[in-house]
């Protein structure tokens, strides 16, 4: 029989999706059954009261956690998150639940050994509770006492050669997509480029030094299936500085109903013929696409990368050879001044392998170096770029002005001109002019 009683959560499982409710139930069954004969060096009836606590919490609404204070293994103040119940007399199995952040291998790929050694440690010292994945990226570890918290760590390390995550005001665990691996799109090497940031910026990851945190995520193209224009103060978003590369054969076997769009949705989904003036020419953000004489032409100079054509047309359309990568910053959730997107610093740097990524790395230790300097406590880069303006951001990391900053023309105060800036002194030139030309 159940420890407590739970009607509200109970509900949660009557739908027809899959109930995280039905798996915190499974794992306390098993805890409570024990038939692996597991010596738990954390309370056996920790879920239970897990599932107490949540039902208490939806009866009251409110949390009955209290805030986390500080709590982490020797030598790093990042990694562990504090968790302490505000009723140890109800719920004495989750007086202390502490979660522990571990770095996600590149792109998440995992061998099933490595995943079998992870869960055998927190079966053991753990509640057996995961996240897979936290919204950073970490394979999120649910549930531990303070005790424990060592013990952990030095399997992790000492066993897998692996390492926590990030946590606090300092670089949180660095996420890509499969990038090269497996996608054709990919203008870098995702996993390269976020494994040698991570190994550089071990500092910046386990000893929290900064305003609040910073995340770099990293996009092989502009699909950005990690998000990271969204959701990373730092996004590295693959691009290029060519044309996009077009096969007209293939275009009139789309055009024809011989190849079927967009991974074959149309045949499946019953969409009916192929229109690509419909589909792919008049929905091109930028218009830079027109479709004459059986041809599919395109302006590359307008094109803004948005891939729509690309995926709708994989065996026609490809991405350019001149590769690269794009450097946005600013992108949060909301916190204190809403939600907001990336915004464009670097419109094109190289992801050069060769000589250690120094050019990007020059771009990151700039924007560090002015956010340290004049970010207030708890206030993400992109609230200090709201706050100062973004120019100064450019002139701290020493990039020119740049028409691809602005995103609305005359609506977009980022950008102002300084007279010395414009060739021949635009406000001299124009008050001349009006001195001549009076009517």
């Amino acid at each position: 029989m159940a420890k407590h009683e739970t009607p509200l959560l109970d509900q949660l499982e009557s739908g027809p999706w899959p109930s995280f409710v039905s798996d915190l139930k499974a794992e306390a069954e098993a805890r409570a059954k024990n038939e692996k004969g597991i010596d738990y060096q954390i309370p056996a009836d920790c879920v239970e009261d897990l599932l107490g606590v949540l039902e208490l919490s939806y009866k009251h609404g409110r949390t009955h956690w209290k805030h986390g204070g500080i709590v982490g293994v020797f030598g790093y103040g990042g990694g562990v998150i504090g968790r302490y119940c505000d009723s140890p007399d109800k719920f004495p199995g989750v007086e202390a639940f502490h979660t522990v952040r571990v770095a996600q291998p590149g792109g998440k790929y995992y061998k099933t050994e490595y995943l079998k050694q992870l869960m055998d440690i927190w079966e053991l010292r753990g509640s057996g509770i995961t996240n897979m994945h936290g919204s950073t990226g970490d394979i999120i570890f649910i549930g531990t006492t303070t005790k424990q918290l060592e013990e952990i760590f030095y399997e992790m390390t000492h066993n897998m050669n692996q390492d926590l995550g990030g946590s606090g005001s300092n670089l949180r665990t660095p996420a890509d997509c499969l990038g090269e691996s497996r996608c054709e799109y990919a203008c870098y090497d995702t996993q390269d480029l976020c494994y040698n940031l991570t190994m550089e910026y071990q500092d910046e990851l386990h000893r929290p030094a900064f305003p609040y945190k910073f995340k770099f995520k990293f996009d092989g193209c502009p699909n950005c299936c990690v998000a990271s224009i969204a959701r990373s103060d730092m996004s590295f978003i693959g691009t290029w500085k060519d044309k996009i590369q077009v096969d007209q054969a293939e275009v009139k076997l789309y055009v024809d109903g011989q190849t079927p769009p967009n991974g074959g949705a149309h045949k499946d989904g019953n969409w009916g013929p192929f229109d690509i003036e419909k589909e792919v020419v008049n929905i091109c953000p930028s218009g830079c696409m027109g479709y004459k004489g059986g041809k599919l032409l395109i302006d590359d100079k307008e094109c803004v990368r948005c891939m729509h054509c690309i995926n709708v047309m994989p065996k026609a359309l490809h991405i350019g050879k001149k590769r690269g990568l794009s450097i946005l910053v600013g992108a949060k959730a909301p916190i204190l001044d809403g939600a907001q997107m990336g915004s464009l610093l670097v419109p094109f740097i190289e992801a050069n392998k060769d000589n250690d990524y120094e050019e990007i790395k020059d771009v990151i230790e700039k924007v560090w170096d002015y956010w340290m300097e004049e970010g207030n406590n708890r206030e993400r880069l992109g609230e200090l770029i709201k706050r100062k303006g973004f120019q100064r951001l450019l002139e701290k990391c020493e990039i020119e002005a740049d028409p691809r900053h602005v995103q609305f023309p005359r609506e977009n105060p980022y950008i102002f001109w300084k007279e010395d800036e414009v060739a021949g002194g635009w406000n001299r030139d124009i008050n001349e002019y009006r001195k001549h030309h009076k009517r």
